[in-house]
């Protein structure tokens, strides 16, 4: 059974590396392509099962030849996969990854608007047996559903903030830790105090927003501050936030405190940035966490 159950998207993420990013209308040769699966979630959970957790994965999948990606990743690191739409023979979410010899990157993704997905039903023998979930806001009612069930036993509840959507407003009811993005602005916020406000207005004990290679800011009970991001030679910077959040649920599965778990999970993250693509870090920090 898993220790943590990562609730959102699953994507199949193709990435090209390119000395600058296209204009309008304008060709470039890219050096690399590679195929990875990838979105929020997916990228979070997988990276908590390699550093040592037993995971689970709640997202839409379906049966289209592409989506049997989704289902070998899960088979090679050991994850338990819930498919909320496993009749959808459309093509899956596909995401457009462009990185720059700086390491930027810039997305174009379908996200999940693929197809219709049917209404989520929590597997309660699966969750009564995790210590957390974690819910990244794509499939919103699946999100919500896994939230309120964990709440209601007392489980821990953190939520990937990357960007503001439909329906975060009744999922943060249910959330007692944010990780969020610069970029996750709730209606009428305008910076990082007043999504903190939002954010401790409606329940979550524990916030941190995330500035890329810039300090971390936190707060926590009576406690307020920043974490400062490890300093690397970028190579790219696709899925670091992902890692961040899968790596953050893994330390804080093993009972770390909010902020421990939160630096911890910032040195693997800015580490994952040294490799391209989603993947290369692994094979490189090979037995870094681990469950004793």
């Amino acid at each position: 059974m898993a220790d943590v159950i990562f609730v959102g998207l699953s994507t199949i993420d193709v990435i090209y590396s390119v000395d600058k990013f296209p204009k309008a209308n304008e060709k470039v040769a890219a050096h690399s392509q590679d195929v990875f699966v990838g979105g929020p979630a997916t990228n979070a959970c997988i990276a908590h099962a390699h550093l040592g957790g037993k995971a689970a994965l709640v997202t839409a999948v379906g049966k289209h030849p592409m989506a049997a990606l989704v289902r070998e990743e899960s088979v090679r690191y050991g994850i338990q996969l819930v498919d909320l739409n496993a009749q959808f023979a459309g093509v899956p979410a596909i995401s457009s990854v462009t990185v720059d010899r700086k390491g930027q990157r810039n997305v174009v993704s379908a996200n999940a608007l693929r197809g219709q997905t049917p209404e989520a039903v929590v597997d309660h023998q699966l969750l009564n047996s995790a210590r957390m979930v974690m819910v990244d806001g794509h499939h919103m009612q699946a999100c919500q559903a896994w939230a309120a069930a964990a709440r209601v036993l007392g489980k821990p509840v953190m939520f990937d903030g990357g960007s503001w959507k439909e329906g975060s407003d009744e999922l943060m009811k249910n959330v007692t830790t944010a990780i969020c993005s610069a970029e996750f602005l709730p209606p009428g916020s305008k910076d990082s105090n007043q999504v903190v406000e939002y954010l401790r207005a409606r329940g979550v004990a524990n916030v941190a927003i995330t500035h890329g290679g810039e300090p971390i800011e936190f707060v926590s009970g009576m406690s307020q501050g920043t974490l400062r991001v490890p300093q690397v030679d970028v190579v790219d910077t696709t899925g670091a936030g992902d890692v961040l959040h899968g790596a953050y649920c893994y330390y804080a599965s093993l009972g770390h405190g909010f902020v421990e778990a939160l630096s911890e999970a910032a040195e693997i993250a800015a580490e994952s940035c040294r490799y391209e693509g989603t993947r290369a870090w692994m094979a490189e920090m090979q037995g870094v966490g681990s469950r004793e």
